[in-house]
């Protein structure tokens, strides 16, 4: 199969492109070639243009034509028409990057299942990608275009930690100072590892049973927030002083951070993974979470540069936890 990434350097898409090339499948990334961190790996042809400059990426593909198209970038209607229009009659297969978080939220049933209603009334984020989505259907319903929709949720590789402040929050458990978890901390919560997801999405390539349908690809791991920071901990040789904060406390005092949770992470989400098993047979996760938290524990002891700590963040969070101390009963 000749397939085309438009991105491919990030944390979900770069174990797509080694599993793609270990395939055999003939693999170019088209983008602006700024990540240091996640460079292409060798056997995947790499053509570098503005991705948000339409006739620069007509003029960099020239004439080609692929089997598929994966656009891992994609955010906004904008982005997804630009798409339509360049690659109407070139390519076999479309496939855009969705999100979970499209989803019904709160979800009315678990667990999720494809056919949920979407619709997320407090993050614009999920609402850009249910735009997105309703462009596509839109699309292969007028003149056949082939689009595959994929709905990933939270996919993580050895240098994602999975809270909001990253390695601010490792940084306070290895300090011994109490870390903040969104309501009780018993809201379930899956997290799907990047070479698990690679599975499922590379079998939907040039797969004639996805077009024209949406498949989600996680994890069948469900987990507490609870036991989410707990193995992380655990990870890192230290105890968690956990510290439940409502969620609607947190967005009052972070409005970024507060519509992750209220849009996403404050409500359980536990998904029936069916679909993408029936389309895929060879797709199951094999990496638990305990198993990816020590992963992530020994990157960055490994990795010192990343002992990074935004200010600002750090500053919300002690005002987050000094609202809440003197919200409780003396």
């Amino acid at each position: 199969m000749k397939v085309l990434f438009i991105g491919g350097t990030g944390i979900i898409s770069s174990a797509s492109v080694r599993l793609a090339l270990s395939r055999g499948i003939e693999l170019t990334l088209l983008n602006r070639g700024q990540s240091a961190s996640r460079p292409a790996p060798a056997g995947a042809r790499v053509i570098h243009a503005d991705l948000r400059d339409k006739e620069a990426t007509r003029r960099a593909l020239g004439d080609e034509h692929f089997d598929a198209v994966v656009n891992w970038i994609a955010f906004t209607p904008e982005h997804v028409q630009q798409d339509i229009d360049l690659f109407r009659g070139r390519t076999g297969q479309y496939v855009f990057i969705s999100s979970a978080s499209a989803y019904q939220t709160p979800p009315l049933n678990l667990p999720v299942t494809e056919s949920a209603p979407l619709r997320n009334p407090h993050w614009q984020y999920s609402r850009d990608k249910i735009a997105c989505e309703d462009l596509l259907v839109a699309a292969y319903r007028r003149e056949g275009f082939p689009a595959t929709i994929v709905r990933p949720s939270h996919t993580y590789d050895a240098t994602l930690l999975p809270f909001d402040g990253g390695y601010a929050v490792l940084k306070r458990m290895l300090e011994g100072r109490p870390v903040i978890v969104h309501g009780d901390g018993t809201s379930l919560w899956t997290l799907t590892h990047n070479t698990d997801f690679a599975v499922g999405f590379v079998g939907l390539l040039g797969n004639p049973r996805a077009i024209g349908d949406a498949f989600q690809i996680t994890s069948d791991e469900s987990l507490s927030w609870n036991q989410i920071f707990d193995m992380v901990a655990h990870a890192a040789g230290v105890e968690a002083k956990k510290v439940h904060v409502p969620s609607t406390l947190i967005a009052a005092y972070n409005p970024d951070w507060g519509a992750g949770l209220l849009g996403d992470k404050s409500h359980s989400m536990v998904f029936d993974n069916t679909k993408i098993k029936r389309v895929v047979p060879d797709y199951h996760c094999v990496t638990p979470f305990a198993r990816g938290a020590v992963e992530i524990a020994d990157w960055y002891r490994a990795h010192p540069e990343a002992h990074t700590v935004d200010p600002a963040f750090e500053a919300a969070y002690e005002r987050i936890l000094s609202a809440y101390s003197r919200a409780l009963p003396a």
